[in-house]
């Protein structure tokens, strides 16, 4: 008896001693060119200095987090000590950028070009387009991305693949439709946005096929601009896109077959699904900004609707716990959702105008 009490004992003193995973939120304070980090439920500290933050992405990777500012630098650090390790500057207005194995590349916006950097942020490869370029994306060992000036799409292949620093090379391009501005990526299949063609690109990367699919919403009408697909979200099956200029958010299926307009509070800006795909979460542009509203992606309904007091400019779920993380920008908040029963939880206050939120998982670390 005292034996088997005594492997008890050591069983949950063994079990108190692991360390749990735990979420690190990095949320962007744009206008004071910080990040402000939030651990365990509270603001735990802050990285100053970080460039113009209008439209800060931070991105992780592995051990190693990293930022992309308005103002075109490149800033790589430690997510756990919170310490900057290296910067780059690729152009005066960087617009998005990808992490491979071995390099990470950016898209330029001014100076018209894609940026190739070792991961500790050396440069290896300045590849000139001569058009602004968006919507870039990682596809086994080729970059892919939108030249918004010349309507096109470029895939760029890695010719030493496996065999240490990448050298990228054209490897196709496609004729697309009038101003691509934004691209998304499933799979193999690379989807590219239009701002003067009412429709969208599909890139099967497998076959190099492109293809182009005119989308409509209600009664056949068609979508007069497709926003950002950042505002997208998909799930295994269907497809969630905040209409513009309508109080709704359309519903597709997988080959963009219209299903059903979800009829909103207000103008749809933002949707974000839950890590299940069960829920939405979507915000809103105008009078209704300081609102937030749940919709349930099998029933297709509104379960539940918030309002705080201010604008909402960011949404996050955590991938951990119930929780759905809420940038209050105006109110110098993060307002945190209990997304299991459905009420505001708590509000935690001392962060200078939050817009975007990104989260780091810590594997036990402190």
């Amino acid at each position: 008896m005292k034996f088997l009490l005594s492997i008890l004992m050591l069983g949950t003193l063994l079990y108190a001693g692991t360390p749990s995973a735990s979420e690190k939120l990095f949320v962007v304070e744009r206008e004071t060119q910080s990040i402000a980090i939030i651990h365990k439920g509270l603001p735990k500290s802050r990285m100053e200095n970080m460039h113009n933050m209008n439209h800060g992405i931070i991105k992780f990777d592995g051990a190693d987090g990293y930022l992309i500012s308005r103002d075109g630098y490149v800033v790589r650090f430690d997510p756990v000590s919170e310490k900057i390790l290296n910067e780059y500057k690729t152009s005066e207005s960087a617009i998005g950028f990808v992490i491979g194995e071995n390099y990470v590349a950016v898209a330029n916006y001014d100076d018209k070009s894609v940026d190739i950097l070792t991961r500790d942020l050396k440069p290896i490869d300045k590849i000139k387009t001569g058009s602004k370029n968006v919507g870039i994306k990682i596809y086994k060992d080729m970059i892919i991305f939108a030249q918004m000036d010349s309507d096109k799409v470029t895939v760029l292949k890695n010719k030493n693949a496996g065999k240490g620093l990448p050298k990228f090379k054209v490897f196709k391009e496609f004729k697309v439709g009038k101003m691509p501005f934004d691209a998304m990526i499933k799979e193999k299949t690379y989807i590219v946005g239009f701002f003067l063609s009412k429709s969208f690109g599909v890139i099967d990367l497998d076959k190099m096929s492109y293809s182009e699919i005119k989308v409509t919403a209600k009664d056949d009408k068609p979508v007069l601009k497709v926003p950002h697909f950042g505002f997208w979200s998909l799930s295994d099956d269907r497809t969630f896109i905040p209409a513009v200029g309508d109080n709704a958010v359309m519903v597709y299926d997988s080959k963009f077959n219209f299903i059903k307009n979800i009829e909103m509070q207000g103008l749809p800006v933002f949707t974000a699904l839950s890590p299940n795909k069960r829920y939405l979460a979507v915000t809103f542009s105008g009078k209704d900004f300081p609102t937030v509203q749940i919709v349930d992606t099998v029933t297709l309904e509104i379960i539940k609707s918030f309002t705080f007091n201010g604008k909402i400019l960011h949404v996050r779920w955590s991938n951990l716990d119930n929780y759905l993380y809420v940038s209050v920008n105006d109110a110098n908040q993060v307002n945190v959702i209990n997304t299991k029963e459905w009420f505001l939880e708590r509000e935690i206050f001392q962060i200078k105008a939050p817009s975007g939120i990104f989260i780091y998982q810590l594997d036990g670390k402190k």
